[in-house]
């Protein structure tokens, strides 16, 4: 913009419109609750629990939060472009899926990102602790960071944060709350004595 020209109205709205980016949208009643599903044309940027512990992070805006129009995201209710994700999660929580095939568009930092690659490296049916992730992403000491970034993760279920566990073999914090974390365990079959305390 030239210092001192004005723009009109419409084409300020015609420069937003350029610079949001659309994501497809959906929601998907699982045997945990319900999910909101959202992915750009790269893959699955967010899968969100609708019912969130305080504090949550979300892709979602909050309508009584004009603000959250500075993401730079809007969405597009598209059942159709997310047929190949819900086709996927129900296989999961039917018991017949241990990996996801479809693609992912995470977003993060770099630490975040490693965090989050270390946890698609869990095997199904097994799990870690923040410390062994920590040793994974080459922090041996950064367990609390390894912590927030599971905290930040955008892709529960798929990014599985909930395989990680304490370093005494219990369980702990979960976005979703520890009953659905224990759920995810238990349908995977990582779900030990020790972990059921």
């Amino acid at each position: 913009m030239v210092m001192g020209a004005q723009w009109t109205i419409g084409e300020l709205a015609a420069t937003a419109e350029i610079l949001m980016e659309t994501l497809h949208s959906t929601m998907f009643t699982s045997p945990v609750g319900p999910l909101f599903l959202a992915a750009s044309d790269q893959g699955l940027v967010a899968l969100e629990f609708d019912a969130r512990m305080p504090g949550q992070q979300t892709i979602r805006p909050n309508p009584r939060d004009l603000r959250a129009e500075a993401k730079g995201v809007q969405f597009a209710e598209s059942a159709g472009a997310m047929r190949a994700y819900v086709r996927e999660l129900d296989e999961y929580f039917a018991g017949k899926r241990r990996e996801f095939s479809f693609p992912l568009d995470l977003r993060g930092t770099d630490f975040q990102l490693a965090c989050w690659r270390a946890l698609l490296a869990i095997p199904y049916g097994e799990t870690r602790s923040y410390g062994e992730i920590a040793r994974a992403v080459g922090k041996p000491q950064a367990f609390r960071a390894v912590g927030m970034a599971n905290n930040r993760n955008p892709v529960a279920i798929v990014v599985p944060c909930h395989r990680v566990i304490a370093s005494n073999g219990t369980l702990c914090g979960y976005g979703g709350g520890l009953d659905v974390k224990r759920k995810l365990l238990e349908l995977e079959g990582a779900l030990t004595g020790t972990l059921a305390a």
